[in-house]
């Protein structure tokens, strides 16, 4: 008896001993990792740890080390740089290795070595959580009205069928637990129970995300059967509902003072034709007989826009007398607002007061120089009145309605609000106004002629709406987690509209034409390229020298080769996603040597109008980046500088 006694308290001994020695700490180990209570592998001059963590690796006695406030603050910034660290490398994930190849499907969870600073190992996931891998990121949120974006409210996930299908809803109580230390030792412990229910409401009209494929998607080859049957070469002349019919309004008919013919003459032969170059080739003359001609001849309002626009582009292209052109300016300018206040007071004439506004809006991305500052009213001002003019036609409704009808026209008006809505709420960092419409439109798959008028494929154009309501949310507090959540949602539903392989390619056909659905193609890809990097921007932690950005700006690179440059060429419609690209491109990239050579290409026309004002903005976040040495956002330049640029 004794001698087994004798034997049980030597192996307790040797087991005491060989306990001691596996949590013996090495004293020789970067101060990091023993801040951290990590094993350190004493790697010189970085350790293993540190450097996949990107943290800094510290052997001589940081200032930090000898004061227990001073260690737990740095405790907490190595905390948050180990989570924008690993946060990063999950989105980084999502981007594609090749245009052809939609991102990653799978997202797993946080690590314990993620989150191993700030989480207990052995606690589980809640039973409530919204970040469990069975988590339906495509839930149906509730709406509160016509214009809300997401709902940062999301329901708790339903579980699979073959688990709760076949019994009644039930609650389950969640305990809580919290652990207060101090120096290191345990002192306070706090515990709560929650209920949580399974019970699910039916689901709402408007979902949070675009549903995904084994969902209600629609593939590509339906939604392009809905596209008029054509030759690559041909045009669909009947595609836009343009209000006036065909018209066949000559310059002679309308009605202008003789002081403003020049005026009137400069716009017809140089402006019009800047304006909508991508509706000109897919319906030649069609922006010039069947939208602006006859709206001159009948819209006074309208009338007086264009010459305030005409004059406009005669001082940034002639260099005319400062004094006479400034005053043509304002007095046209003057003469659209009092005719536009005019007509809202009176509460008539709505389709020709939205044909005013968009024009005091779109227009001016045509012309102007940067540093014009005479006085002028702000785009998205403009925008909230042109927003209550489209709710009073009920163009969003007209817009919807057009999935049940192949035949249907979509309202040449809704399209243009559309495209300034969509691409105009990034400048401003808010959701769209029409956001829930275009995520119906995009659920039905069908057409709103946002392709046909500005280049990019209508479903694109909808993930860029459906990205920023998401900024919006970022920038109103949404937690980082679930951010990285929906972020990677909607990373798989861009690569759900990647073509085939070689889809992009030469926009010419045989005879030297443009070939308007192949230019179409390549915009698109440009545009979708351009809706990555901002949709990876959103990262918490971002970093545009990281591999996977740097592939991106460079894929868009490439893909300008196949636009036609130079002023008879696609880049000023292509000033948001050349603004997205050139903001996150590095010194030396192959984007920023392509986009010297297309400014040269476009001579003086790179100098005005929103091109100009883009390449005003993107010298201005170059020159910041490099004198701080860190990533600067683009609309932070612009509040700085008290710019309301409008960049389509």
């Amino acid at each position: 008896m004794v001698g087994q006694k004798t034997a049980a308290a030597a192996a307790a001994a040797a087991a005491n001993t060989k306990s001691a020695k596996m949590h013996r700490r090495s004293r020789s180990g970067c101060f990091t990792c023993r801040l951290r209570r990590k094993k350190c592998d004493e790697g010189k001059p970085t350790c293993k740890a540190c450097k996949h963590l990107g943290l800094s690796c510290e052997y001589k006695r940081p200032v930090w080390w000898g004061n227990n406030d001073q260690r737990k603050r740095q405790k907490e910034t190595i905390k948050a740089m180990i989570k924008k660290t690993k946060l990063t490398e999950k989105v980084a994930q999502m981007a594609p290795m090749s245009a052809d190849t939609p991102p990653e499907l799978s997202y797993s969870l946080p690590t314990s070595d993620t989150y191993s600073d700030t989480m207990d190992r052995d606690r589980s996931v809640s039973v409530d959580s919204q970040f469990s891998l069975e988590y339906d990121f495509n839930q149906a949120s509730n709406i509160s009205n016509g214009f809300a974006h997401f709902d940062p409210q999301i329901h708790p996930t339903q579980y699979a069928p073959s688990l709760v299908g076949s019994y009644p809803p039930y609650d389950v109580d969640v305990k809580t637990e919290r652990q207060m230390y101090v120096n290191d030792i345990p002192t306070r412990r706090d515990s709560s129970i929650s209920t949580f229910s399974t019970f699910q409401p039916p689901p709402t009209p408007h979902s949070t995300l675009p549903p995904l494929p084994h969902e209600n998607w629609v593939h590509e080859e339906f939604y392009d059967s809905r596209r008029p049957s054509m030759s690559e070469e041909s045009a669909d002349f009947g595609f836009f509902d343009f209000n006036y019919g065909h018209a066949t309004t000559r310059q002679a008919e309308i009605q202008v003072e003789e002081c403003d013919r020049r005026l009137l003459d400069h716009f017809i032969d140089n402006v019009l034709r800047l304006i909508f170059p991508v509706l000109e080739v897919n319906q030649h003359g069609s922006a010039r007989s069947e939208v602006i001609l006859p709206a001159l001849e009948s819209n006074r309002c309208y009338l007086h826009c264009c010459l305030s626009i005409s004059a406009l582009h005669l001082k940034a292209t002639r260099g005319l007398p400062g004094e006479q052109i400034d005053s043509d300016i304002m007095r046209h300018r003057y003469a659209t607002i009092s005719e536009l206040c005019d007509a809202l007071n009176r509460d008539t004439d709505h389709l020709q007061i939205l044909e005013a506004t968009l024009g005091m809006i779109f227009f001016q991305c045509s012309v102007g120089r940067p540093d014009d500052c005479l006085p002028d009213i702000p785009w998205h001002q403009h925008f909230q009145a042109a927003s209550s003019l489209v709710c009073k036609l009920d163009l969003p409704r007209a817009l919807t309605d057009m999935g049940h009808s192949t035949r249907a026209q979509p309202p040449f008006n809704m399209t243009l609000t559309a495209w300034i809505d969509i691409l105009g709420s990034t400048m401003v960092g808010r959701a769209p106004q029409f956001a829930d419409t275009y995520r119906e439109k995009h659920l039905s798959s069908s057409s709103s002629g946002l392709c046909e008028l500005m280049g990019c494929d209508d479903r694109v154009m909808y993930l860029i709406s459906e990205i920023a309501c998401l900024e919006a949310l970022k920038l109103d507090g949404m937690d980082d987690i679930q951010l990285c959540d929906h972020i990677h949602a909607l990373a798989h539903q861009v690569g759900l509209t990647e073509p085939g392989p070689n889809a992009v390619a030469s926009p010419f056909s045989s005879n030297g034409t443009i070939r308007p659905r192949q230019l179409a193609k390549n915009m698109t890809a440009a545009f979708r390229l351009a809706a990555r990097i901002y949709l990876c921007s959103l990262v918490p932690g971002f970093d545009r020298s990281s591999p996977s950005i740097i592939d991106l700006v460079n894929k868009l690179a490439e893909c300008l080769e196949f636009i036609p440059a130079g002023p008879e060429g696609f880049d000023r419609s292509l000033v948001w996603p050349l603004l997205i690209a050139g903001a996150n491109s590095t010194p030396g990239s192959a984007f920023r040597h392509s986009f010297r050579n297309r400014i040269e290409s476009l001579g003086e026309h790179a100098e005005f109008g929103s091109f100009g004002r883009m390449v005003r903005l993107l010298q201005e976040v170059w020159n910041q980046t490099e004198e701080r040495g860190q990533n600067v956002h683009w609309r932070d330049v612009m509040q700085q500088k008290g710019w309301d640029f409008l960049l389509i």
